[in-house]
C-alpha cells in the first residue's frame, strides 16, 4: 500500500472485502478529521471542481457499471452515495447523454430492495439480449454477518423507454451464489456477457481470489440467463490478490479503431480477434491488463506474454481504477470508462461536499504491434474546445521554459509534438539500476521533472502558479539502453509534487515506460487539464497518466501553462495547440 501521509488514516480502516466499489471509513474519526480549520481554503474553492470529467451534483462515487447504448441514448451508472461525500449508503446512479459528454442525471436505478441485496449494491455489467433488452447483472450482499455476495439480475420495467428509468428485479434473484468453495466475501462484479455460436450459451465471469490468495476470473454459463453454473476451471487466474472488476473482451486484429461486440467476436472470420483480460487489483489499487488468445473449447485464455501477468501493463499509471468498456454501436467502437479518487482528505471531501470523478470516456483499440493497447479521448470532446492558441518550431533550450499565453489554461486541452536531434541519443542517461529499469514510478521519483536529465525531463508544467512555485510537470525522459538492451527507454511522468502549497496533500509521481519507437526523433504528448485532474496520452496513446492535484494558486485565471526543457539538449516544439475547453451540460450544474 502506497504511503498516504494524512490520508493514510481513512484508508487503513478499509475491511478486508474493502475494493473501490466497498471503501469503509471510521464516521467518527472522521468528525474529528472534518472540523472547519483543518480545512484548507483552496480545497473548497469551487473552480477547483471538475468542468467536462463526469460527476454528479453531489457527494461520493466511484465505479462506473454497466455502461451502455440505448435507443440513441448513452447510459452510463455509477457507484453513488446520494447522502454524503464519502463512501456509504450506496446505490446505482443514472445518468444519460446524447453524446458522451453533456450530461443529464436521473433517479437511481438500483437500490437495496430485496432479500439479496439488502446489505449492498454493488458492480456489475450491462448485456443487451438478442431481443435487444438490456440486462443488468450486479453483485448483492445478503447477509452482512459475514458479508455474503451474490450475483443479481434487473431489467427495464418499460423497454420503450429509451431513458431506461426504471429498473425490476426478478423474483429468481439471486441468480447466482458462490458455491463449492468459492470465498463468499471476495465474489463480485459480473462482466457483460457473451453467447457462443457453437452452443447457444452465455458465458460470464466473476472476480474472486482462490485460497492460494491467486486472483481468478470464475467462468459461469447459462443457456436461458436464469440458471447459472460454473465451469470446472476458471478463465484464467494469476498470483496477484484478489480481482474486482474483471472485464474480458475482443479486439480486432486489424490495426484500425473499429471495436467488436463482444459476441459477435464468437462468430465467423471475427474469430480471429484477441482478447484483452483486465482485472482491478484489491491489493494494489491498479488495472492491469494482458492480452492473448481465448480457447472457446476449454474455456481457458492464455495471455500472449507468459509473464504478462508479472509484467503489469496498466490502461493507466495514475489515478484509474475499476474501469469498465462497452462496445458502442452507434460508431462502432470500444469505449473504456474509469474512477479518478481524490488525493485530498476525506475530511476535504466532507467540506466541498463532492468526492470522485470518472476519466475523460476513452476509444480503446490493439495498437498494431499487437503487444498493447492504445487510448484516446473520445473524439466528442473535441466540441468542448474553443479559443486556442498555436507555437509552432519554437526550440526549447537546456532549462529554458516558455509560457504559452493568450488563452485561458485551468481548463485546456493541449497536444504537442517535441523533436530532437537524434545524435542528442547519444547524450541520455544511462540507465543501469536494475532496480529503477523495471521500476517506472521509483525511476520518476528519483529523477523527477527538477532533475536534470542528458535528454530530457522535457514536457509541460501545467496549473502552474504566475512565480511557478506551484506546477505539475508532464514530461518525457530518454535513457540510453539498460545494459543488452537495443533501443533507448522512454519514461513518461507526471510530477505534481509542487503542484499545491498545502503540505497535507498526498502528492505522488506517477509513471510508466512508452513503447515506442524514437529513431526519429520524434514523439507527441497530449493533456487534458481541468482545475483539479490532468489527464496525459503519451506517443498517440501508448502510455496514459491521470492524476489528481489541488493548487493553491493556480486556480482559474490564475492558472498558467509552459513548456519546458531541464535535459542537457535542445528540443525543439514543432507544434503545439492549446485550447480553451468549454464547460458542457453535467447532470444539471
Amino acid at each position: 500500500m502506497r504511503a498516504l501521509g494524512r490520508v493514510a488514516w481513512s484508508w487503513l480502516l478499509l475491511l478486508q472485502l474493502a475494493g473501490a466499489s466497498h471503501v469503509v471509513y471510521d464516521y467518527e474519526n472522521l468528525e474529528v478529521e472534518a472540523a472547519a480549520d483543518t480545512v484548507p481554503p483552496s480545497i473548497v474553492d469551487p473552480l477547483l471542481r471538475t468542468g467536462y470529467h463526469f460527476q454528479p451534483l453531489k457527494n461520493w462515487i466511484n465505479d462506473p457499471n454497466a455502461p451502455l447504448y440505448y435507443k440513441g441514448w448513452y447510459h452510463l451508472f455509477y457507484q453513488y452515495n446520494p447522502k454524503g461525500a464519502v463512501w456509504g449508503n450506496i446505490v446505482w446512479g443514472h445518468s444519460v447523454s446524447r453524446d458522451l459528454i453533456n450530461w443529464v442525471a436521473l433517479k437511481p436505478a438500483i437500490e437495496p430492495s430485496i432479500a439479496s441485496d439488502k446489505y449492498g449494491c454493488w458492480s456489475g455489467s450491462a448485456t443487451t439480449l438478442p431481443d435487444g433488452t438490456p440486462a443488468i447483472m450486479y453483485t448483492g450482499v445478503n447477509r452482512p454477518d459475514v458479508n455474503n455476495q451474490v450475483q443479481n439480475i434487473a431489467y427495464p420495467r418499460n423497454k420503450s423507454d429509451p431513458l431506461l428509468r426504471e429498473w425490476v428485479k426478478p423474483t429468481h434473484n439471486p441468480i447466482i451464489v458462490p458455491r463449492g468453495g468459492v470465498n463468499a466475501t471476495q465474489f463480485r462484479d459480473p462482466t457483460t456477457a457473451w453467447r457462443h455460436a457453437d452452443d447457444g450459451h452465455w458465458r460470464l465471469l466473476i472476480g474472486s481470489v482462490d485460497g492460494a490468495a491467486r486472483g481468478v476470473a470464475y467462468v459461469y454459463r447459462s443457456r436461458d440467463f436464469k440458471r447459472w453454473t460454473r465451469a470446472r476451471r476458471p478463465l484464467h487466474s494469476a498470483d496477484t490478490g484478489m480481482w474486482e472488476c474483471p472485464d474480458f473482451y475482443p479486439v480486432s486484429t486489424a490495426g484500425r479503431r473499429v471495436g467488436v461486440e463482444t459476441s459477435e467476436a464468437e462468430s465467423g472470420s471475427s474469430r480471429q480477434a484477441k482478447y484483452v483480460l483486465k482485472n482491478s487489483l484489491d491489493l494494489r489499487r491498479y488495472d492491469y491488463y494482458t492480452i492473448g488468445t481465448y480457447d472457446r473449447t476449454a474455456e481457458r485464455y492464455v495471455p500472449d506474454d507468459p509473464a504478462g501477468d508479472e509484467r503489469h501493463l496498466r490502461y493507466d499509471y495514475g489515478n484509474f481504477y475499476a474501469s469498465k468498456t462497452f462496445y458502442d454501436p452507434a460508431k462502432r467502437r470500444r469505449i473504456l470508462w474509469g474512477w479518478a479518487n481524490e488525493s485530498d482528505t476525506a475530511a476535504d471531501d466532507v467540506a466541498k461536499g463532492w468526492a470522485g470523478i470518472q476519466a475523460i470516456p476513452r476509444t480503446v483499440w490493439l495498437d498494431p504491434s499487437g503487444k498493447q493497447l492504445l487510448q484516446w479521448p473520445i473524439e466528442e470532446v473535441e466540441a468542448l474546445r474553443g479559443k486556442s492558441v498555436t507555437l509552432k518550431n519554437r526550440v526549447i533550450k537546456p532549462g529554458q521554459h516558455v509560457e504559452v499565453t493568450g488563452i485561458q489554461t485551468a481548463q485546456a486541452d493541449v497536444e504537442v509534438s517535441f523533436e530532437f536531434e537524434v545524435s542528442s541519443l547519444v547524450g541520455a542517461e544511462a540507465l543501469d539500476d536494475p532496480a529503477l529499469a523495471s521500476d517506472a514510478q521509483r525511476l520518476c521519483g528519483a529523477r523527477g521533472a527538477a532533475v536534470e536529465g542528458g535528454l530530457g525531463p522535457f514536457g509541460l508544467w501545467v496549473l502552474a502558479s504566475a512565480n511557478r512555485e506551484e506546477r505539475t510537470a508532464v514530461f518525457f525522459r530518454v535513457f540510453r539502453p539498460a545494459r543488452g538492451g537495443d533501443n533507448p527507454v522512454v519514461l513518461m511522468c507526471t510530477d505534481p509534487c509542487k503542484s499545491s502549497l498545502d503540505p497535507n496533500l498526498y502528492q505522488p509521481t506517477f509513471a510508466g515506460f512508452v513503447d515506442t519507437d524514437i529513431s526519429n526523433g520524434k514523439i507527441s504528448l497530449r493533456s487534458l487539464i481541468d482545475r483539479s485532474v490532468v489527464e496525459s496520452f503519451g506517443a498517440g496513446g501508448k502510455t496514459c497518466i491521470l492524476s489528481r492535484v489541488y493548487p493553491s494558486l493556480a486556480i482559474g485565471k490564475n492558472a498558467r501553462l509552459y513548456v519546458f526543457n531541464n535535459g542537457k539538449a535542445d528540443v525543439k516544439v514543432t507544434r503545439l495547440t492549446a485550447w480553451e475547453m468549454k464547460k458542457p451540460l453535467m447532470n444539471g450544474a
